[in-house]
């Protein structure tokens, strides 16, 4: 049999039929959700399924009228569905590496726009990056997590783990920012010879330092959003 028929292309690629756990990595950037009751993912992230399952996006109320003032300021994309039923269903987003973490009455605090899905069990909640607001919107607000459950993360390309120790604090660009310790709380700081330096005519450099004891997740990518304010 040649090596590109349709049948040996349908053999390395068909579902993996096997695996039963919430999430299984179907690929590096195809998450499989084994759905037996219900599970929060990105609106719009949804690229296939079987079985029964209905989608319902979050509502106004859905977590309380705080959360519902976070999300009016924290836009489209930290907007969730639920997904109810039993099935498999498969999730992407953008053709993003997507890394699952377990956590273990652990915390962690993603990028709104990277998380990709997480188990119904777990609290969570939107905090807005006040301090940039007006200035950049990718990294305006992030979403904090915390319990026992399975969370699903998105990055461009493979993500790099930096470790910050009390004597070593570590500085990011909150574009390529993906996530960190939960209980670290990020300082931001404005550098105008940055941008000038690397050639950056519009806005100012914004850096993230994180001091104390924890991780931080980067991506070799940087995701640019533009606020709406600066689209008026």
């Amino acid at each position: 049999m040649s090596n590109y028929s349709i049948e040996e292309f349908i053999k390395q690629t068909k579902q993996d039929e096997n695996e039963n756990s919430f999430f299984e990595l179907e690929t590096q950037r195809m998450l499989e959700v084994n759905l037996t009751d219900e599970v929060w993912a990105k609106m719009g992230s949804m690229i296939s399924y079987t079985g029964s399952i209905k989608f319902e996006r979050e509502g106004i109320l859905e977590h309380g009228l705080g959360k519902m003032f976070k999300k009016a300021f924290s836009g489209e994309g930290s907007a969730l569905m639920k997904a109810k039923g039993q099935g498999k269903l498969y999730l992407a987003d953008q053709g993003k590496k997507i890394t699952i973490l377990d956590l273990n009455n652990e915390a962690i605090t993603v990028n709104g726009n990277d998380l990709l899905a997480f188990e119904p069990g777990i609290d969570w909640d939107i905090h807005l990056m006040k301090k940039v607001a007006g200035m950049m919107s990718g990294g305006l607000f992030n979403v904090s997590l915390e319990g026992r459950g399975m969370v699903a993360i998105t990055s461009h390309y493979e993500p790099l783990t930096l470790l910050v120790t009390p004597d070593q604090p570590v500085v990011t660009d909150p574009n390529a920012t993906v996530a960190w310790s939960g209980h670290l709380q990020p300082e931001f700081l404005t550098d105008v010879t940055l941008k000038t330096f690397f050639g950056r005519g519009s806005g100012e450099s914004i850096q993230m330092k994180f001091s104390g004891e924890g991780f931080v997740i980067v991506q070799p990518f940087e995701e640019i959003y533009y606020s709406s304010s600066s689209q008026s």
